[in-house]
Order: C-alpha cells, then sequence, then structure tokens
C-alpha cells in the first residue's frame, strides 16, 4: 500500500496577483478547471496500490482544501493543520507517524501540491519502480533530467548505477548542491551527472522515522508530541501548536536524504514542471496559433506569445509580444516575459507599504461558502454572501457594526435575536448592532445575500459564539 503525502502548505507570491498569502498557486486552477492540488491528486488515479492520501496545509487554507477535495470526490484519510511553517522534514515525519499509528508499514509517496506533470503513464510507471526500489530499502528522491540550465533549482549529483540501466534508471546519491549560477547550471546540463531537486520522495514509513531519530531525533520528539497533544476540528487534526512550534525547522533532504546511506535518486522525464513564474506557465500551457494564452474575457489584435488572464472584466490589448498580463478585481499585472520573475519586487513593495493585495483576494473561502467584498469604503461595505445547500454561518454578533440582507437567490433561514424568519427572494431584514444572527441555507440550491453593512470593520469585532464560521 502506497499512502500519497500531498504538501499542500506554503503561502507563495510568485504568481501574484492571482497568488496570494490566504490563496497561493496550489489552490489556483492555473492551467485548467481544476486547481493544482486538485491535478496533484487525480493524477495519481491508474496508479497502482494508493490508498487515500494524507494532506498537510497551513491552518489559513483549510476550508479550500477540504472544499477541492470534496468537489473532486476525494475522502482523504485526514487533512492535517500546520500550526506553524516548519519545512518538509517535521511535516513529513507527522505523515510518517499518523501512518504507523495503527501497526503498519506502508509506502509513502511525498508530493508537493503545486507541481506540473505531463505524461501521466511514465509517471504510473516511475512511481512503481520507485516503490520496487523502497522495498529494496531505499530512500528514494524523484530528480528530473534537465532539458536547459535553470538557476531557479537545486541540483542533485549522480552516483553509481543501482541495477540495470533502462528507461527509468536509478543511481546513488553522490550529493545535493544549492541553486548554481548561469555558468555553473551550464556545466551541469552539459555534464549529463546531475538533476533537478523535485522535492518528490518515497521511502517506508518506519524507515525514514528511524533515519530521523539517527540524524535529528528533535523533530520526531516534538512531532510526535504535536500529534499526541493535536485535537480533531470539524474535518481536520489540528496540531498541538506549542509542541510543532518547538520543532526545529528542517527540510527532509538536510536532515535525512543528505545524510543517509540508503539515498537513491530515480530518474524522472515525465514532463516536469514546479510552474514557478508566470514564464514558466506560459512555456507548459497550451497556446493559440499566435502563441498565446487567454483565460478569462479576453480580446486581443496583433498580439503574440503572450499570456493574458482576464479574472473579472473584459482585458483588451493591441501590439503586445511576449508580455504577461494578469488582472483581478483588485490588481493588474503587466510585464515582459522575460521579466516575470520580477513579480516579487512588487510583492516586497505591497508587504512594505501594508497592502492587503499581497495577503487576499476580495473573494474569502469559508467552509459553508464564500463571500465577496463588491464595494469597501469609509463606514460600509457591500458583500455578496453565498451558502450552500443544507450550510449555515456560526450565531454570531456584532458591536461595531450592522447589517443589511437582502435574498438574491435562494431561501434563506434567519436567526435574529430570539426570533427565526424565513426569507425568499427579494425579501430583506435588518441585524442591529449588539444582536445575536445566524444565517442558514435550508434549500437545496445555492443561497445568495446581498449584504449592506455600516459601522466598523475590525476582525475582532465579530463574537462568534458557537463555533468557527
Amino acid at each position: 500500500m502506497i499512502i500519497p503525502v500531498i504538501l499542500a502548505g506554503g503561502s507563495g507570491t510568485r504568481l501574484w496577483p492571482l497568488s496570494r498569502k490566504l490563496r497561493p498557486k496550489q489552490l489556483i486552477d492555473l492551467l485548467d478547471d481544476r486547481t493544482m492540488l486538485q491535478n496533484t491528486l487525480l493524477r495519481l488515479q491508474g496508479a497502482k496500490d494508493m490508498a487515500p492520501p494524507l494532506v498537510l496545509c497551513n491552518d489559513d487554507h483549510r476550508f479550500m482544501v477540504a472544499e477541492q477535495l470534496r468537489s473532486i470526490g476525494t475522502e482523504p484519510e485526514a487533512i492535517i493543520l500546520e500550526p506553524v511553517g516548519r519545512n518538509t522534514a517535521p511535516a513529513l515525519a507527522v505523515a510518517a507517524l499518523k501512518a504507523v499509528a495503527e501497526g503498519a508499514d506502508p509506502v509513502l509517496l511525498i508530493l508537493p501540491a503545486d507541481h506540473f506533470i505531463r505524461d501521466l503513464d511514465l509517471f504510473h510507471q516511475t512511481l512503481a519502480a520507485g516503490a520496487e526500489l523502497v522495498e529494496r530499502g531505499y530512500l528514494i528522491t524523484f530528480g528530473i533530467v534537465p532539458t536547459s540550465p535553470e538557476t531557479g533549482y537545486g541540483y542533485i549529483k549522480k552516483g553509481k548505477l543501482i541495477g540495470p540501466e533502462n528507461a527509468i534508471a536509478a543511481t546513488d546519491i553522490e550529493k545535493f548542491v544549492e541553486k548554481p549560477t548561469l555558468p555553473t547550471a551550464k556545466q551541469y546540463l552539459q555534464s549529463g551527472n546531475y538533476c533537478w531537486n523535485s522535492g518528490m520522495f518515497m521511502f517506508k514509513a518506519l524507515q525514514v522515522l528511524s533515519e530521523l531519530e539517527k540524524f535529528n531525533p528533535a523533530i520526531v520528539k516534538a512531532c510526535r508530541r504535536a500529534l499526541a497533544e493535536g485535537v480533531f476540528d470539524l474535518d481536520f487534526l489540528r496540531l498541538d501548536h506549542d509542541s510543532f512550534a518547538a520543532c526545529p525547522s528542517d527540510s527532509i533532504d538536510y536532515a535525512v536524504m543528505e545524510k543517509t546511506d540508503r539515498g537513491a535518486m530515480l530518474m524522472f522525464q515525465a514532463g516536469w514542471d514546479d510552474v514557478g513564474s508566470w514564464e514558466a506557465l506560459w512555456q507548459v500551457g497550451a497556446k493559440d496559433k499566435s502563441g498565446n494564452i487567454t483565460h478569462g474575457d479576453v480580446l486581443t489584435h496583433d498580439v503574440a506569445d503572450s499570456y493574458i488572464n482576464a479574472g473579472s472584466r473584459l482585458v483588451a490589448a493591441v501590439g503586445l509580444q511576449n508580455h504577461v498580463v494578469v488582472e483581478t478585481p483588485d490588481a493588474v499585472m503587466i510585464s515582459p516575459r522575460n521579466r516575470a520573475q520580477d513579480v516579487k519586487h512588487l510583492v516586497e513593495k505591497l508587504k512594505a507599504a501594508g497592502r492587503e493585495e499581497v495577503n487576499a483576494h476580495r473573494k474569502h473561502y469559508r467552509p459553508w461558502g464564500w463571500t465577496l467584498r463588491l464595494v469597501d469604503m469609509a463606514g460600509y461595505r457591500v458583500n455578496q454572501i453565498r451558502l450552500r445547500p443544507g450550510k449555515s454561518i456560526t450565531l454570531q454578533k456584532h458591536r461595531d457594526r450592522a447589517e443589511h440582507w437582502i435574498v438574491a437567490e435562494g431561501t434563506a433561514r434567519v436567526t435574529r435575536g430570539s426570533e427565526q424568519l424565513t426569507l425568499q427572494a427579494d425579501e430583506s431584514t435588518y441585524i442591529t448592532r449588539g444582536m445575536e444572527h445566524r444565517l442558514e441555507n435550508p434549500g437545496e440550491a445555492p443561497l445568495v445575500i446581498i449584504e449592506v453593512q455600516t459601522g466598523e470593520f475590525m476582525e475582532e469585532d465579530i463574537e462568534r459564539l458557537n463555533g468557527d464560521g
């Protein structure tokens, strides 16, 4: 049995303005109508001996992760919430401890949730080859056979060939090396002795725990305590905050793979990319006859070799070549393709200015649905609220704001103090400051509410009376 361990944490902003701290690239539909996380799970279909996955993610992303798994029919073994980021070694220690809790010793397949893989048949063949090596006692890392002198990846130098050379070769690991300069990367490519470090691994759960105990026992000790003192919260396993925060931060590369004498590298040639920039997204995406990739309501004239993404309105472009244009409801980013990596400088400036656009979109996902900020002015806001059938917002009250709810679609059940109302489309109600209230969707269709808020809008003003929501 192979348990996929999906690393869905992180808050990357290299694909800003689509990717934000509270909705990073793994939770966005960048290449098709599925998100990167969903595609990571879906590409395991057809692979041999796959068990339900363990998914690790940030607390901030938990509701989006759960909803994205639900929408593709994936029932995870668990969704484990990391209270703070501690890199990959503690995350894998937690997964291994969880996997062996029932006395089993499964194979763990470690997959970041934000990768692109083109050739699924070869991907499955490579996984099967990895499983055979794991049964022989190896800890496997997947090395990407390089196609260009990339400076954004770490590299792994091949050692001696393990077994007969074939289409999916495996070698000992001679050494890991950091991200190189361009001249060094060119030398690596020319030599044929190096692979890109993919961040994908495969090993037996007990074996990786044994190696962690040998080289970094403090990680295993802290993770064992964080798991033992963790609590279930709705559909999530929430690790104990203090125990996990005390865990040393380290990658599995440094903590185990660079030290173990049982490491091996499997050659991976299935069309891999970590889609780390707008240029990379253009490279792997399906283009039209002019070399363009367009999403949304896009109109072009004399535009070639460009990436244009319209998120909320018409985007029209004339005479562009080799450019990236990305529009969201609250930001527009324009860059030459060969400068797309420099979006990080924009993000740094947004952070320095304390701008909310670096953290969140106007749409916020909740366990019951989502809210979309339509208007945000001093003293008042207008939101669209969408509740899934059978869902409700927790009972709550506000000290500093009042709310007016108008039903646009569906049926609403409203708790308003001691009163309970049922409202249909075009009906409304008013919630005064300090009044306990709850919104529910008792119907079989989505409920859409237009909410007008007046007053002051600090998060501390929301007093939830019976749970998260």
